[in-house]
Formats: structure tokens, C-alpha cells, sequence
């Protein structure tokens, strides 16, 4: 079992900056890949980060490409979400995930929800123009 908890949303300007946070309880947290979702109401859960075990490994969909980064600190159990350049399109629940599949699957299909086995409650972004 893997209990993960969200941190760092709040409202900004257009054009800032967040960093999201999400803790995870458990001592295998470097054998889960994973995830970054972002979900606004009425729409589908999209995928905005996927981080390999070590960290070494990332991926970004283009509607984030050169402004979101995730990263992780094994020693720490968490992950982190980088968000620079903030538009009002970015403007949602931001959810983070675990994986316990490998890099290869998880990144076969990034934006399928069925990959991951944890999620955590969600932290509300909310970007103003």
C-alpha cells in the first residue's frame, strides 16, 4: 500500500510559478514510477509528468513541454512538480500517482489512469489572467 498526499496548489498570476509536492507513505517509494494528472470539472484526467524510479527518466505531453518538471527525492519520498509559466489554462485539480509497472509500460500508453495503483486527493491550481 502506498498513501500519497499532495501539497503546494494555490492561485497565482499568469506567468508564475508553483511547486507542487506529494509525500508518499511507504519504504518502496523508488520502486513505483510516477505520475502527475491534472483533471478540471466536466473533463477527463490528463497526464501532465511521468518520472522513472531513479529519476532519470521523464515525460511531458506538449501542452507542458519547457514549462512543468518533475522530479523526485527517493531519500524523501516525494516527487515534485515544477510549473513555470503559468497560464488560466492550466487551471485544475493536479493529482499525483504511483505505478508499480515498468518505465516502458507505464510510457507505452502515459495517459492511461489504469497504469497507476495509488492516487493521491488532489491540490487545486488555479491560474488568474
Amino acid at each position: 500500500q502506498v498513501q500519497l498526499v499532495e501539497s503546494g496548489g494555490g492561485l497565482v498570476q499568469a506567468g508564475g510559478a508553483l511547486r507542487l509536492s506529494c509525500a508518499a507513505s511507504g519504504r518502496t517509494f523508488n520502486n513505483y514510477v510516477m505520475g502527475w494528472f491534472r483533471q478540471t470539472l466536466g473533463k477527463e484526467r490528463d497526464v501532465v509528468a511521468v518520472i522513472s524510479r531513479s529519476g532519470g527518466s521523464t515525460y511531458y505531453p506538449d501542452s507542458v513541454k519547457g514549462r512543468f518538471t518533475a522530479s523526485r527525492d527517493n531519500a524523501k519520498n516525494t516527487v515534485y512538480l515544477q510549473m513555470n509559466s503559468l497560464k488560466p489554462e492550466d487551471t485544475a485539480v493536479y493529482y499525483c500517482a504511483a505505478s508499480p509497472r515498468l518505465w516502458t509500460v507505464v510510457t507505452r500508453d502515459p495517459g492511461s489512469r489504469s497504469r497507476y495503483d495509488y492516487w493521491g486527493q488532489g491540490t487545486q491550481v488555479t491560474v488568474s489572467s
